[in-house]
């Protein structure tokens, strides 16, 4: 009896310690494929294109702040370089926009233009047809969706995608209840570990932009030429998950070019 009672012990610890070292891996590892911005040194800057309302600012510059305590990138916010409404992509950079989008079913998105491996652009957006209502008017939703959006233009996945288990404590988490507690507005200690992880080669060629230097010619090539505002669901390829609260979507562009579109839904 002592012996059997002794095994069930060991048994049920062995599975605890499978069950904590899976989720602790499933928290630190959440990068999306390979994809990331291609530079040759680190810390990399990345321009953040400024095309919202007022309304909207201080959660870019939230958003911003946040995501530059990384130690491999900072992002810094630039005069936005299209129409808000239409929000097409500058190649080299994020476009960040808000509009009322209309009742489309999502709430934010985040398009991410990659040529291989290599990310070339993207915008995020926020459609305020549904932060309008008082269920999103929050400041707590607003840090949230701008967090999420823009890390995923930074080569990160969600951490979590249970619309209603205890929070993680990071923007990167999906949730019903972003303010907590914990606070899901902002990132925490695994993404800026990700993040490391996903720069720590450098790249012989660079895809962020800076205000002197241009482009590869083939990458100039695949963005303009393959470049729209992507904003109806038809548009955005074939589905590779969706859980009725996040989604991710891919299109190929052919000659290995790919446009991701992640997506927040709106619920009722």
């Amino acid at each position: 009896m002592h012996i059997t009672k002794m095994r069930l012990l060991l048994s049920l610890f062995g599975i605890a310690l499978f069950l904590f070292s899976f989720s602790s891996e499933v928290r630190a590892s959440h990068s999306w494929g390979n994809y990331h911005w291609a530079r040759t040194s680190n810390p990399f800057t990345l321009k953040l294109g400024d095309n919202l309302s007022s309304s909207w600012d201080p959660y870019l510059a939230t958003t911003s702040s946040d995501w530059s305590v990384s130690s491999v990138l900072d992002t810094t916010i630039v005069s936005g370089g299209t129409n808000p409404r239409n929000c097409r992509a500058s190649s080299g950079r994020v476009e960040v926009c808000n509009s009322k989008y209309g009742n489309n079913g999502w709430l934010g998105l985040a398009q991410i233009w990659a040529s291989g491996n290599h990310i070339t652009q993207g915008v995020t957006k926020v459609n305020d047809t549904y932060f309008n209502l008082a269920k999103y008017n929050t400041s707590a939703w607003k840090n949230l969706v701008m967090c999420q959006e823009a890390g995923h233009t930074l080569g990160l996945d969600h951490q979590d995608e249970n619309y209603g288990n205890t929070n993680l404590g990071t923007c990167m988490d999906y949730t019903s209840d972003p303010d907590g507690p914990p606070s899901n507005e902002h990132p925490n200690s695994h993404d800026y570990e990700q993040l490391e992880t996903i720069y720590s080669h450098l790249d012989t060629l660079t895809s962020v932009k800076s205000s002197s230097q241009n482009l590869p010619f083939g990458l100039l090539v695949a963005e303009s030429a393959k470049n729209s505002d992507f904003e109806n669901r038809s548009e955005w390829g074939k589905e590779i998950r969706n859980n009725g609260y996040v989604a991710l979507f891919e299109r190929d562009l052919g000659a290995s070019n790919k446009l991701f579109t992640f997506v927040i839904w709106a619920k009722d």
